[in-house]
């Protein structure tokens, strides 16, 4: 089968920052389904894992990126029982797994759901990654309550989580959402996605509390650890709670958070496929959810761009667009 991936680390705009090659085409066993692969989404994680891989090492076999997919179900495993041949599935994958960059991909059943019905391959490809990391954060990592009426500061409203994350809040719980964006166009996508109140995030203190609020309950943070550390520290309501998704490089002051008796947790949507975790069936249960929010309307793609073609080319823009810092919403390619 063809397939698209890295042997080494480049920069995108290197010749070779991806590469097309062939290679055997997976077989399906255990909890395992082989998926023929119809669309799949560019994530910050797929331009980090082609940067960083592998950094001054050539891999052996090339290592196939991409981490959201939807297709149709080409095999199972003797295990599989939430899907059959023939049905039409979206999932998220594994990181330490070859990706979703392939004509046919190997996937555990387990993270893998029904893909929702009243919407296109390259609409369902951009969900699965997202919805995933937002739902994880409200309700497994920060433990929110659908009748809560409380407030969450979502920073990076404009990017694939935050607009999900969004929809989620406003479709399943009494969460006030506040959206950080900077630009005109960013702002208003945020309101698109519902959110309550859209605030600035280059002096996120003082615009948040010209909003009206002294302290928010919960914040997700999907932007900068470091440089929001100190307005998250003041932000927080005592007893709230933090949850990011983004690595520090530098030290933060934990210290900061205690006198509030503050939580601070993180969420990495990966986490129960590389660890094979007892709950690994919870991805597929909450796919299911989303795809039932979108079948009945209660939340929508956040597709901004389709890119056609499975090709190397059509991977590179992808990844350029990514990794601008400018691009709003989320980027789906088509085979």
């Amino acid at each position: 089968m063809k397939a698209i991936g890295i042997k080494t680390s480049h920069e995108i705009d290197h010749k070779e920052s991806l590469i097309e090659f062939e290679t055997n085409k997976p077989i399906a066993s255990e909890f395992k389904i082989v998926v023929k692969v119809n669309a799949v989404s560019i994530n910050p994680v797929d331009t980090k894992v082609r940067a960083n891989a592998a950094s001054n090492v050539v891999l052996v076999e090339p290592k196939i990126l991409g981490y959201d997919g939807v297709g149709i179900v080409d095999s199972i495993g003797e295990e599989v029982t939430n899907c059959k041949v023939g049905d039409r599935v979206f999932y998220a994958g594994d990181v330490t797994k070859n990706g979703s960059n392939s004509e046919f991909q190997l996937i555990d059943s387990r993270i893998v759901a029904l893909s929702p019905t009243s919407i296109n391959d390259a609409q369902a490809a951009v969900l699965p990654l997202t919805s995933l990391t937002g739902w994880e954060a409200m309700f497994d990592r920060m433990n929110i309550k659908v009748d809560e009426n409380k407030t969450i500061l979502i920073i990076g409203g404009a990017g694939g989580v935050g607009s999900i994350t969004t929809q989620i809040a406003k479709a399943t719980t009494n969460l006030t959402v506040i959206a950080t964006a900077s630009r005109e166009e960013t702002s208003a996508w945020c309101k698109d996605m519902g959110a309550d109140v859209v605030v600035n995030h280059r002096d996120l203190v003082t615009s948040v509390r010209e909003a009206g609020f002294q302290y928010v309950d919960y914040i997700f943070n999907l932007a900068d650890t470091k440089i929001h550390w100190d307005a998250m520290s003041e932000l927080i309501a005592p007893q709230g709670k933090i949850c990011s998704i983004v690595d520090t490089t530098e030290a933060v002051d934990i210290n900061k958070l205690k006198s509030k008796s503050v939580t601070f947790i993180w969420e990495f949507m990966f986490t129960r496929a590389m660890f094979n975790t007892n709950d690994i069936q919870k991805q597929s249960e909450i796919l299911t959810q989303i795809a039932s929010l979108v079948d009945e309307g209660r939340i929508k793609t956040t597709l901004s761009k389709t890119i056609k073609g499975f090709s190397v080319d059509s991977l590179k823009e992808g990844h350029a667009l990514t990794e601008s810092g400018k691009n709003i919403g989320k980027i789906a390619v088509t085979f």
